[in-house]
């Protein structure tokens, strides 16, 4: 009997790792040449990914696969992960932060099973997160850069180049960012026999920065009508200039109030029980207070 369940258990076994090496074996490989580098989170569980993303993926409505690829193009993702894939990225941290805090929950012998759901809402919801944090720093780099690249421009159309060439003498000057991987995107598309005006529209969908935004319609709206681009230039970079010096004494103004609660919660207890740790001990020193249980804490383990 005992060698008939043995039989059977490993019968059993054998047949869900065939079951699940069948699974896995119908993923399509993806040519991945052409594409970047995932961060190091992605690459580091990449094969559930693809997993996830062939069985799970799909089962996402076509609506939500496009507002998907607006925040991986905002976030300059767009070449690095797909929709699906960020949709499984967002399945597979839900399954590995729900499976540890399993395991948490069994070796503390611990009954909190609520906390697996919240930490699997919290795994689904940190891809969000992150690709938040990266569209934010994005748009920070091409509002910090856009007042050089304006200016190099408008120094190149002034000294009679076109605007395509002003591009690209900005993009040759320019340190790496992302404004510049950008612009250096419209370059291709104007090479590929795109029209300027689609590729800067493009550029402006694509981006979701305001400040690129205007200066790109003011580019596309001044090349249409005919007017000289210098000028144009000229004073939309002073403008954004003059942003950046109103954005910069806004966060300065806004910076005490800002820590007004890690002062409130973390410095002033810390400061206050330093000072009255020093005045109890002088007044236990000195013999004002003789209360025994205080009296012992003070001079313990001595």
């Amino acid at each position: 009997m005992i060698y008939l369940i043995s039989f059977c258990l490993g019968l059993s076994i054998m047949l869900f790792v065939w079951q699940f090496a069948m699974v896995i074996d119908r993923v399509p490989t993806e040519n991945r040449v052409w594409r970047d580098k995932p961060a190091l989170g992605f690459q580091i569980v990449w094969p559930l990914i693809q997993l996830f993303d062939h069985y799970g993926s799909r089962v996402y409505s076509t609506g939500q696969h496009d507002v998907v690829s607006l925040r991986l193009n905002e976030a300059g993702q767009e070449f690095t992960l797909t929709s699906g894939q960020f949709i499984a990225s967002k399945l597979v941290s839900a399954t590995i932060i729900a499976s540890l805090t399993i395991c948490c929950l069994r070796v503390f012998e611990s009954s909190l099973y609520v906390l697996i759901l919240v930490t699997a809402v919290w795994g689904y919801l940190y891809p969000d997160l992150w690709i938040k944090r990266v569209i934010v720093a994005r748009k920070r780099k091409m509002d910090r850069d856009l007042p050089f690249y304006l200016d190099v421009v408008t120094l190149a159309i002034e000294s009679g180049s076109n605007l395509t060439g002003a591009l690209t003498q900005a993009v040759q000057k320019a340190p790496d960012s992302p404004l510049r991987h950008e612009f250096n995107r419209v370059l291709r598309d104007i090479r590929a026999g795109k029209p300027r005006a689609d590729a800067l529209r493009e550029l402006s969908d694509r981006a979701g920065n305001k400040s690129l935004s205007s200066v790109l319609s003011g580019m596309i709206q001044a090349e249409r009508s005919g007017a000289s681009l210098g000028p144009v230039m000229r004073s939309q970079a002073t403008q954004l200039r003059s942003a950046r010096f109103a954005t910069a004494e806004k966060r300065a103004m806004e910076a005490p109030v800002r820590l007004l609660a890690p002062l409130v919660l973390f410095i002033f207890p810390t400061t206050f029980i330093v000072l009255g740790f020093l005045v109890l001990s002088k007044m236990l020193q000195q013999d004002i207070i003789s209360w025994a249980p205080m009296t012992w804490a003070y001079t313990w383990p001595g």
